[in-house]
C-alpha cells in the first residue's frame, strides 16, 4: 500500500482521502475551513504548518513568514484559532540566534492581533534552548504556551521553573526515543510521572494548563486535580484521534484540537499511523465510507 499510496500523492499533488483523517490540507485555507468547522462544534484549533529540522535560514523564514501571514487571516475572520510553531522549524538546527529571531518575529504578530503561539517541545537535546526561548518571549510579548514532556526525567524542575511565568504550559507524554538515563521508559512509569506532572501543575500554576493527552484516565486525573484546585485548563488532542470524545468533551470543558496542515504531511501521516494501529483502521473506514 505504501509505494501506491506514496506514488498516487505524488502524481496528484494533493493529499489522499486516506491522509485527511490526520491532516487539513495542503493550504492556509484548508486550515482555516478546519477552524471555521471546529468552531461550529465548539472546539478550539491549533494550526501547525507541517515542517522541522531546517538545515538552512531559507526554509525557517518562509515558514515564520507562513504563520505570521496565517496569524493575520486568523484575526481577520474571528476564528477561536492559534498556530503551534516547532522550534526546528524556525531554524534552531541552523543556530539558537536564527530561531530566536524567527520566534520573536512570529510571537511580535500574535501579540499585534491578539492571537497565542504554543512552541511545540522536539527531543531533550533542544529542551534548553526552547525553555530559554519561550521564557523571554513570554516576558515581553505573554500569549505564549509552551510543551513540556512527561516522560524526562527533569520535567518536575522545569515545572517549578515555569510556575513562576505568565504563559502556559502544554503536558504531553512524550514521543521521542529519548536515551534511558535521561527519560522513562516504561509505560507505566510515564503514566506515573504524568499524573505526578498534573498534580504539580494543577497545584502551582495560575496561567492555564493544556492537557494533551488522549488517554481516558490522564483527562480524568486532570479534571479532578482542576475541580479540587479550580486552576484553568483545556484539553488538547490531535486531529482524526477520539474527534467523539473531543466534541463531548467540549460540552463541560475547553478543548482544543492540533490541526497539521502544509505540503509535508506524508510523514506526519506515516508517524500517526506508526502510533496505533487503530488509526490506518479509522483512516480507512473513512475512505470507505462505514
Amino acid at each position: 500500500m505504501t509505494t501506491v499510496f506514496t506514488r498516487a500523492a505524488i502524481v496528484a499533488g494533493v493529499i489522499p482521502p486516506i491522509a485527511r483523517r490526520f491532516v487539513a490540507g495542503e493550504t492556509p485555507a484548508a486550515v482555516l475551513e478546519r477552524a471555521r468547522r471546529l468552531d461550529e462544534r465548539g472546539v478550539g484549533c491549533i494550526c501547525n504548518r507541517l515542517g522541522e529540522h531546517y538545515e538552512r535560514p531559507g526554509p525557517a523564514v518562509e515558514d515564520r513568514d507562513a504563520y505570521r501571514a496565517l496569524l493575520d487571516d486568523i484575526a481577520a475572520a474571528g476564528l477561536d484559532a492559534r498556530v503551534s510553531v516547532k522550534p526546528s522549524q524556525l531554524g534552531l538546527d541552523a543556530g539558537e540566534s536564527l530561531f530566536r529571531e524567527n520566534l520573536a518575529a512570529v510571537v511580535e504578530r500574535a501579540a499585534a492581533r491578539g492571537g497565542f503561539v504554543w512552541i511545540d517541545m522536539e527531543d531533550h537535546t533542544t529542551t534548553d534552548a526552547t525553555l530559554d526561548a519561550f521564557e523571554d518571549s513570554v516576558a515581553e510579548y505573554g500569549g505564549v504556551g509552551v510543551c513540556v514532556q512527561a516522560n524526562l526525567k527533569r520535567t518536575p524542575d522545569d515545572l517549578e521553573r515555569l510556575a513562576e511565568l505568565p504563559g502556559k504550559i502544554r503536558l504531553v507524554k512524550g514521543a521521542y526515543d529519548e536515551p534511558t538515563e535521561l527519560a522513562h521508559q516504561e509505560r507505566e512509569r510515564v503514566d506515573d510521572a504524568y499524573r505526578d506532572c498534573l498534580d504539580l501543575a494543577f497545584e502551582r500554576f495560575e496561567g492555564g494548563i493544556a492537557v494533551g493527552s488522549h488517554d481516558p484516565a490522564m483527562i480524568e486525573h486532570a479534571i479532578e486535580r482542576h475541580e479540587a484546585h479550580g486552576t484553568d485548563f483545556e484539553i488538547q488532542m490531535l486531529m482524526g484521534v477520539r474527534e467523539d470524545a473531543q466534541y463531548e468533551l467540549a460540552d463541560e470543558y475547553d478543548v482544543d484540537q492540533y490541526v497539521p496542515y502544509g505540503g509535508r504531511w506524508l510523514s506526519y501521516f506515516y508517524r500517526r499511523v506508526a502510533e496505533r494501529r487503530e488509526n490506518l483502521t479509522f483512516a480507512l473506514r473513512a475512505v470507505l465510507g462505514r
